[in-house]
């Protein structure tokens, strides 16, 4: 049965007593013990030879440890006195953080912005490019996309072309009159002429900044033409009334 060797012995290798070490070191022992011992026994022959040298060394010595002893103490009073003056501010600084905690948690009273009430919009003092272009402004807000002002000479009587949020073509035509001025039935007639068979409309609007006359509301029952005076236009423009495609749609006038 084989004996397993210890780790940290290499094969091959193993400890040898060292004699010359070992001698060597018994004689550095000796001589410090003789040593020692011939300095004990040298201070004893001195003390008694000059005992007043002796015990002004034993004082000197006794001073010496003694004033040691004092430099430590004083060194633990400093440390701990330092302790306490950072404790002490350590306490400074927990009182100013709370201070400041409470102060962020109290309630602030923020003053509250109240809103300006909108201003009804002058349109009657709008010239007519800046009519039309204020009434595509109100088609846009109100979620028509591909919005199209088209008014100008040759413009067929639509002054804005667009779509309606569901799908439908709208035409409106602009008619920036004032109050004495309404706007008559040959104006809805011509409009009623071009906005279906031309501009394909499946809305057709006619908003204006006056009134209309009766006869002019009559044949619009009968086209199918949603009309928009200065205070539907007003309560639109407010979102007191629905946008005017909402009226419905378009009837187009039977042929004939």
């Amino acid at each position: 049965m084989g004996i397993q060797m210890r780790r940290g012995v290499r094969e091959g290798h193993r400890s040898e007593f060292d004699v010359r070490r070992t001698a060597l070191g018994f004689v550095l022992l000796a001589l410090l013990v003789c040593g020692a011992g011939l300095a004990a026994r040298t201070v004893l022959e001195s003390a008694g030879r000059h005992p007043v040298i002796a015990v002004a060394s034993v004082v000197v010595l006794v001073a010496g440890a003694v004033a040691l002893l004092r430099r430590r103490r004083s060194r633990r009073a400093a440390a701990r006195a330092a302790a306490a003056a950072v404790e002490t501010a350590y306490e400074v600084v927990d009182a100013a953080l709370e201070e400041a905690s409470a102060a962020e948690a109290a309630p602030v009273a923020v003053p509250v912005a109240v809103p300006e009430q909108a201003r009804p919009v002058d349109y009657a003092a709008m010239d007519p490019y800046d009519f039309e272009e204020a009434v595509a402004g109100l088609c846009r807000r109100d979620g028509c996309p591909d919005v199209e002002v088209v008014g100008g000479a040759g413009d067929l009587g639509a002054d804005v072309l667009a779509t309606t949020p569901d799908g439908r073509r709208l035409v409106v035509q602009c008619k920036r009159y004032t109050s004495d001025n309404k706007v008559g039935s040959q104006d809805l007639q011509r409009f009623g002429g071009t906005c279906y068979a031309v501009h394909e409309a499946e809305v057709a609007v006619v908003v204006t900044t006056g009134e209309f006359t009766e006869p002019a509301l009559d044949y619009a029952e009968q086209c199918g033409i949603v009309c928009v005076g200065l205070d539907e236009l007003t309560a639109w423009s407010e979102g007191a009334a629905a946008p005017p495609w909402y009226a419905g749609a378009a009837v187009q006038p039977a042929e004939g």
